[in-house]
C-alpha cells in the first residue's frame, strides 16, 4: 500500500516506511525528526521539470505526463521496482514538501507506481 504525506506532518506508526521523494531537502525539517527510511532523490522530478511546474495546478496534467516520461528511463526502473515490492509487503509513505496535497510529485509518483507495478493487486 502506498500513501502520501507532507514532510511537515509528524511521522506516525501508521506511515510504515517513509521515503522522501524530493530532489531538495525541505526547509526547516531536521533529519532526526523526519523518520525516514530513505531519501529517493533519483525518483524526484528533474530540476527543469520541477521549475517549470512550479506547483501550478493548471500545469498538473502536463506535469504528470512529462514526469511519467522521466520515470520510464532505464536508470529509474530498479528503484521503482524496489519501492513497488516494499508497497506489496506493507505500507509505504511517499513524503513530499509542497503545500498542495493533491498536485505534487509524490501523488504523481504514487499513481505511476500503482498503475505500472501494482495494478490488480488490491
Amino acid at each position: 500500500m502506498i500513501q502520501v504525506k507532507r514532510m511537515y506532518e509528524l511521522p506516525s506508526e501508521d506511515d510504515g516506511e517513509r521515503y522522501l521523494v524530493e530532489r531538495l531537502w525541505p526547509r526547516g525539517v531536521g533529519r532526526e525528526v523526519a523518520g525516514l527510511a530513505g531519501w529517493l532523490k533519483e525518483l524526484a522530478p528533474s530540476h527543469d521539470l520541477r521549475q517549470w511546474f512550479s506547483h501550478d495546478p493548471q500545469r498538473w496534467e502536463e506535469f504528470q505526463q512529462w514526469y511519467e516520461t522521466e520515470l520510464k528511463t532505464l536508470n529509474k526502473q530498479a528503484a521503482l521496482q524496489e519501492l513497488a515490492e516494499k508497497a506489496q509487503r506493507g505500507k509505504v509513505t511517499l513524503v513530499f514538501a509542497a503545500r498542495d496535497a493533491q498536485h505534487n510529485s509524490a501523488m504523481a509518483l504514487k499513481a505511476f507506481i500503482e498503475s505500472r507495478y501494482l495494478c490488480g493487486l488490491g
